[in-house]
């Protein structure tokens, strides 16, 4: 199922859903399959969905099993890149689908991520269509977005072309392409779009750090008085919220009437001022283009994991507006940004991490 159109087409019918609050669903014992509940997003959404009543049992589909037990959480091995597994089987019976699997490596083989991230998620929408899952919730991302302002917010109408050379927003781009054909095949699945900033939180600082670091940025020079100074890159503004703080915002999109597509991030914007004062340091003007360069070069001798792409995306990623997400999920952040990241500074200094083979941390916890 191939879909191609632009960000102002097919997808935004659907976002213009009422003003207000939805009102709440109340099935006897939702069930709800999430899909990737073992990294970073999955295991906040499974550690919410626990809590909540409305909530009766969750299955927790991941490559690799976990060593962890949270409760009304049972497990089951599956891989969305793999045809012989049978998504539809594991979707039978259940109220709703988070579909959170995403690869952000290896960036140097996008052929590997394209498999698991744009082919997979069409098998996981296959499968909700044949299971007859009423509700699905799929997790893209503000890099989905076509480049937008800095000095304003944009609501969920704004195009979502992506960044052209960045795989990564190539690859939420096109899956909401698909979903945009998805929604015209299936109208009777209510099918929520979560669109995040960046997501920090104490247990992932260890897997994130070594999926986006590789070994010239050492993590002892991520300790805040080895930062006197914060470079000041024109552009460099983006939103980011703590991962508890999006995993609730799912379960809201879950057991409310909403649909459509939800911007998520918290205050303050993240920038080279907000970092300075966070970490008492200065803010020192830096060009973009030798940073560039230099992140470039690192990526292609593999000594950085962050593709320069992903760097030019940054500079271009739009300033969302989250007034739909708190009007019709009845959704704010309980963490400020700075504190989202001093928690993932912690978790990251401490070796802090989960028994997931995403999470586990570096003594003994390590995959």
């Amino acid at each position: 199922m191939s879909a191609y159109g632009r960000g102002r087409g097919l997808n935004n019918h659907s976002i213009s859903a009422p003003r207000g609050q939805a009102r709440l669903m109340t099935p006897p014992g939702m069930r709800v399959v999430v899909v990737g509940a073992t990294g970073n997003l999955g295991t906040s959404v499974v550690q919410t969905l626990r809590a909540e009543p409305l909530i009766d049992s969750i299955l927790g589909l991941a490559r690799r099993l976990p060593q962890w037990s949270p409760a009304k959480t049972e497990w089951a091995s599956a891989d969305v890149a793999e045809d012989s597994t049978d998504l539809a089987g594991h979707f039978a019976g259940a109220d709703a689908v988070i579909h959170l699997a995403w690869l952000f490596q290896p960036t140097h083989h996008p052929v590997t991520t394209w498999r698991t991230n744009v082919q997979g998620s069409i098998r996981v929408f296959d499968a909700a269509a044949a299971a007859d899952v009423p509700a699905l919730i799929y997790a893209s991302f503000v890099g989905a977005y076509s480049p937008g302002p800095k000095d304003r917010a944009v609501d969920e109408f704004w195009p979502t072309d992506g960044w052209p050379e960045s795989p990564l927003c190539q690859e939420k781009a096109y899956v909401e392409r698909v979903l945009d054909a998805f929604e015209l095949q299936h109208p009777g699945v209510r099918v929520v779009r979560m669109r995040p900033g960046f997501m920090f939180k104490r247990e992932a600082a260890c897997e994130q750090h070594r999926l986006f670091r590789g070994p010239l940025v050492p993590k002892h020079l991520t300790h805040p008085e080895r930062m006197p100074a914060i470079p000041n890159i024109p552009g460099m503004r983006y939103q980011a919220l703590h991962t508890d703080d999006a995993a609730e915002a799912f379960y809201q999109a879950t057991v409310r009437t909403v649909h459509g597509a939800f911007n998520l991030a918290a205050e303050p914007v993240v920038d080279a001022a907000m970092l300075a004062k966070m970490f008492d340091a200065r803010a020192v003007p830096v060009p973009g283009r030798p940073v560039r360069a230099v992140v470039s070069a690192a990526w292609r001798a593999h000594l950085l994991r962050t593709p320069p792409s992903l760097f030019d995306a940054v500079l271009h990623f739009p300033i969302m507006d989250t007034t739909r997400a708190q009007h019709e999920l009845d959704w704010t952040p309980r963490y400020t940004v700075q504190e989202a990241l001093q928690e993932w500074l912690n978790g990251l200094h401490e070796d802090a991490g989960l028994p997931t083979p995403p999470l586990a941390g570096e003594p003994g916890l390590r995959r």
